[in-house]
């Protein structure tokens, strides 16, 4: 009765159901929707409560919705298998041909995959060995129809890269719709750990005139109008005469203005005033990669913790995927045995791992020495060989110290501060050479967290925007968090994305996300 198809299809759900939860001691009646038909009231169940709840629903007339996958034929019955989205699971529904009127069983027989129908009927003792449970169908209803000849994903595994082409259809099949059930799990529970530790959400501005990292790579946000370019405004010289570029004053906002490529600066005002704090939203890059790391518009977790230093805010990110990496395995054991079995091989051996083991902490400085000790051996087996004090860790670098050095999440921390962004605290016992930054390296993936203590003497903060070339007078309202009242606090940055390919074993971070957008792709 219940199966589980790799190129099967699915989408979301329009209508809002009640679930049946996940105890089957719940009754019915708290767990279902009704739906009245004529004179009588069915309750209606997603699939996966079918699963959980079967024996509770056993003889019991429901009401169940979702899309065609299959239609298999026979002589006295006719098989659909039916598909919510609810789970990875779909549901066979049984149409026997001598109980039904005519017209019900020519309907279902002429069903296509992706027709989206409502069906009634009961869980019965099935008589087959395959299952304890059939879904007798005892009347259906034709929501959508779905004409084969147009209908582009044919019942075949297609390539994640030809899926992308079809972003609007590809939650459809089962990795995609399976991505997207860990994903809002992943997304659920780290909301549930914040509030748990005591952090307060803060939404922090998608548009910004600041750059928090510092390297250019942003999108300009404008009302100017860009397709007349000779009636731009432009900025004035002091002898009054037109100088070179656009004059932003004359813009909606009155100065340039950005997508945000971090809420950290925002979230760190608020840190310094209410404790701990995280932001959780889209950020943007406009970084011309084509890799499949890398995406144009992703999410980011932000936790900015007061009072605390470098330690405590990698404590903070230990304890935080433990939590959010159990609830995964708790709550989308189906799924995540289907990226095991058709992505990466051990991947809930690797997750289980992890929840038992402490993550290594491991200096910058010890982790180049490694490096170099390991690359002397054969040279030629690197993509970057170099690696000096002051090197940038490539992936290739990252991920032989947590896969092959350590076979664990490994904490690299104390980087030098000339690789690092301005606002990070500098160490005193290297005069300045290090600051207190730390990458969280994972195996798969290579660098998943990215954080530090925030530097929060005012002088010493100078000193560096002058360094870096920033203009001070951008960051006016980030120095006087330094000015009044100034603490010690930390934070860090978690890519979303990168997380969800790491649950999953998903190789590529655009089937991590619903509508990826990179260089040369902003379609849907």
């Amino acid at each position: 009765m219940l199966t589980s198809i790799v190129s099967s299809f699915r989408a979301p759900v329009v209508h809002h159901h009640l679930r049946i939860g996940t105890l089957l001691t719940r009754t019915l009646a708290s767990t279902t929707e009704s739906v009245t038909d004529g004179s009588r009231t069915h309750s209606t169940v997603k699939i996966k409560n079918l699963v959980k709840s079967q024996s509770d629903l056993e003889g019991k007339e429901v009401n169940i919705r979702g899309w065609v996958r299959t239609v298999r034929k026979q002589k006295t019955l006719t098989f659909l298998e039916l598909n919510d989205g609810s789970s990875l699971s779909s549901c066979q529904v049984v149409v026997d041909h001598a109980s039904l009127p005519e017209e019900i069983v020519k309907e279902a027989q002429s069903l296509q995959t992706g027709s989206s129908i409502s069906v009634l009927g009961a869980l019965k003792e099935s008589s087959g060995s395959k299952q304890k449970y059939d879904f007798q169908l005892s009347s259906m209803t034709l929501l959508g129809a779905c004409p084969p000849e147009e209908y582009p994903l044919a019942k075949k595994r297609h390539s994640l890269e030809y899926l992308r082409t079809l972003a609007h259809i590809r939650p459809r099949t089962n990795t995609v719709a399976a991505v997207a059930r860990v994903r809002s799990k992943l997304a659920q529970s780290i909301h549930r750990f914040f509030e748990k530790e005591e952090f307060f959400l803060v939404n922090t501005p998608v548009v910004t005139a600041s750059d928090c990292e510092g390297a250019g790579e942003m999108f300009r946000v404008t009302t100017l109008n860009l397709d007349d370019v000779a009636s731009l405004p432009k900025k004035q010289g002091e002898d009054g005469a037109s100088g070179k570029g656009a004059d932003y004053g004359e813009d909606f906002f009155g100065k340039p203005a950005y997508l945000t490529v971090s809420g950290q600066l925002s979230a760190e005002t608020y840190a310094c005033a209410m404790g701990d704090v995280y932001t959780f939203g889209p950020t943007f890059r406009a970084e011309n990669s084509q890799t499949a790391r890398h995406l144009a518009e992703f999410w980011m977790l932000e936790p900015e913790m007061a009072f605390t230093e470098k330690d405590g805010a990698m404590d903070n990110v230990e304890n935080m995927l433990k939590f959010v990496i159990g609830r995964a395995m708790e709550d989308c054991d189906e799924d995540l045995t289907f990226f095991d079995k058709f992505y990466e091989k051990g991947l809930k051996d690797r997750l289980e791992k992890i929840q038992e083991q402490d993550f290594v902490r491991l200096s910058y400085r010890d982790a180049v020495q490694m490096l170099q000790e390991e690359i002397k051996k054969d040279p030629s087996a690197w993509q970057f060989p170099e690696v000096v004090f002051g090197t940038d860790l490539q992936t290739e670098h990252e991920r032989w110290l947590c896969e092959k050095k350590f076979s664990s999440p490994v904490f690299v921390y104390d980087y030098p501060t000339g690789i690092k962004a301005f606002y990070m605290r500098q160490n005193d016992a290297d005069g300045g050479e290090t600051v207190a930054a730390f990458d969280l390296l994972v195996p798969g993936v290579g660098e998943l967290v990215g954080g530090s203590q925030r530097e929060e003497r005012l002088d010493v903060l100078l000193k560096r925007l002058d360094v870096l070339g920033l203009d001070k007078e951008d960051y006016w309202w980030y120095l006087d968090l330094r000015r009044f009242g100034t603490v010690p606090h930390s934070g860090y940055g978690l890519g979303f994305e990168r997380l969800v390919t790491f649950i999953t074993g998903i190789d590529n971070i655009r089937d991590a996300i619903a509508f990826p957008r990179y260089p040369g792709s902003a379609e849907f």
